[in-house]
């Protein structure tokens, strides 16, 4: 299978030259040029499987230059108990009848950027020897909050590659900052920006289009490509876990096979949400797609009108993961439904980048009302559900998901749709505790990972083991830079 750009869909490329280089040189992401099929005979192979066969099986129908055995390996290595505190990787949760939760948070940095960032490293590095590859990659990442440290993780220490992550200065969470800044390894930096999300993560795309600075890092023996979602590596292995979501409910007899599934996926650069159409292109009985969004509702405008309008006001929130008015993977998904015709999409994002704002065609307009529904969640709404959660059913969720979860209402409402729904969750409770002890009733009695061990007494619910061994760790990374210093924050850093 061949990738192109969505800004040349003349453009052919291997998959793993598509993942060496993270975004195309012309500003666009790259995609697959069809999407495989899947039908029952395909998913009952998959329900006795394993997450980790599932996974390669899955990838295998993309990654046609890997080999089975490599993908597998690839799995092993990602998946494993050293790695995962959940055999089942990706397991669903049942609140009941028709609600389950699908958590994603179990793995090295309790968040689900884990999902893609324990495989991308391997998938890179076997990248670079099927393209004979001799430079150092330089892999440069915008986090709002998980991908910095999951990415780090996943690639520390990883030969051929160092790995620098721009984090918008007071727009983290403590814990998410504080996982940052101690990650070991010594081909690893972290700088904070002056800013926003989209400032960090525009300046990435900045650094990546600019080709005397591509020049000039070549001449130093190093290339650019990107964990961020506009990778496709990072897009691949989470639409691994919705088609195992499924498989799960079929196989515990959640549902029958063939019937469909919603599923509530809480975003902000919709990359996660549009994992979920790829296996619903695929050929999974996926009924609607509902985005949610925090107060920084800029999709949910877009999901209704076609107008996409990111002039309004930035929201600091308490998802931070979702403080996102830019949604990079929102390209992908328009360069699909307008039947992989660039043109278009050039024109759209040309528009976005002079005036912040661009409108879709009447016929693209049509297709994402068709498959999408957006709703919103603000602040208040946000507290109050993770209280409810954790006094109806005894569950503890984390602000992302009480998002997800309070748009799914929203949903179930304005429609009456009584489809069995999933409601993605992204992070582990704990990553966000000041908030979540604020909203079930508890006074927080201090700050960053001194709370971790009053969330625990309050509720009894165990603490994953690495964030509750963040305390006591040294800083090692210090350093912040107005957003028109990224480039030189690069140089020094591959000096």
């Amino acid at each position: 299978m061949k990738y192109y750009s969505t800004r040349d869909n003349k453009l052919r490329i291997s998959a793993a030259e598509a993942i060496k280089m993270g975004l195309s040189r012309d500003g666009g992401l790259l995609t697959p040029c069809e999407i495989p099929q899947i039908d029952e005979a395909f998913l009952k192979k998959l329900l006795p499987m394993r997450y980790q066969d599932r996974s390669a099986a899955v990838m295998g129908l993309y990654l046609e230059d890997y080999s089975p055995r490599e993908l597998t390996a690839f799995a092993e290595n990602a998946y494993g108990p050293d790695k995962y505190d959940s055999s089942a990787v990706a397991p669903v949760r049942t609140v009941d009848g028709r609600t389950h939760c699908l958590e994603l948070w179990h793995g090295p940095t309790s968040a689900f950027k884990d999902m893609a960032l324990q495989m991308l490293p391997q998938l890179l590095s076997a990248a670079l020897r099927k393209t004979g590859e001799e430079k150092t990659v330089c892999i440069l990442v915008a986090t709002s909050g998980d991908t910095g440290k999951a990415a780090m993780e996943g690639f520390a220490d990883v030969p051929q590659t160092k790995i620098l992550v721009f984090y918008p200065k007071d727009g983290v969470s403590a814990i998410q900052e504080l996982q940052m800044v101690t990650q070991a390894g010594d081909n690893v930096g972290v700088c904070a920006v002056v800013g926003n999300f989209d400032d960090a993560q525009t300046g990435v795309k900045r650094i990546f289009s600019d080709a005397a600075m591509r020049e000039t890092l070549e001449g130093r023996g190093y290339f650019l490509s990107s964990a961020n979602s506009i990778n496709w590596g990072r897009i691949l292995p989470q639409v691994v876990y919705y088609i195992s979501a499924y498989c799960d409910l079929v196989r515990d007899g959640k549902i029958s096979m063939g019937d469909k599934v919603n599923f509530c996926v809480p975003t902000g650069n919709f990359g996660d949400i549009l994992a979920a159409y790829y296996a619903q292109r695929m050929g999974l009985p996926v009924g609607r797609l509902i985005c949610a969004s925090n107060c920084n509702d800029v999709l949910t405008d877009f999901l209704r009108t076609g107008v996409y309008d990111r002039n309004r006001p930035f929201h600091t929130t308490m998802s931070p993961s979702m403080d996102i008015l830019i949604s990079s993977n929102l390209e992908r998904l328009l360069f699909d439904l307008s039947g992989q015709d660039d043109a278009p999409v050039k024109e759209y994002m040309a528009q976005l980048a002079q005036s912040g704002r661009y409108e879709v065609s009447g016929a693209v307009r049509e297709k994402l009302r068709s498959l999408f529904w957006g709703g919103f969640c603000g602040e208040e709404d946000t507290a109050a559900t993770i209280a409810r959660y954790y006094r109806d059913h005894r569950y503890l969720i984390d602000t992302h998901t009480a998002v997800a979860v309070q748009v799914m209402e929203q949903y179930r409402r304005a429609t009456g749709d009584e489809t069995v729904t999933v409601f993605v969750s992204t992070a582990s409770p704990y990553k966000f505790c000041n908030h979540v002890l604020t909203a079930i009733g508890e006074t927080p009695e201090s700050q960053g990972v001194e709370l971790i061990g009053q969330l625990q007494s309050a509720t009894g619910v165990a603490a994953p083991r690495r964030l509750a061994e963040l305390k006591g760790k040294e800083r090692r990374f210090d350093r912040c830079t107005e957003k028109g210093g990224m480039d030189g924050v690069v140089l020094s850093f591959l000096s």
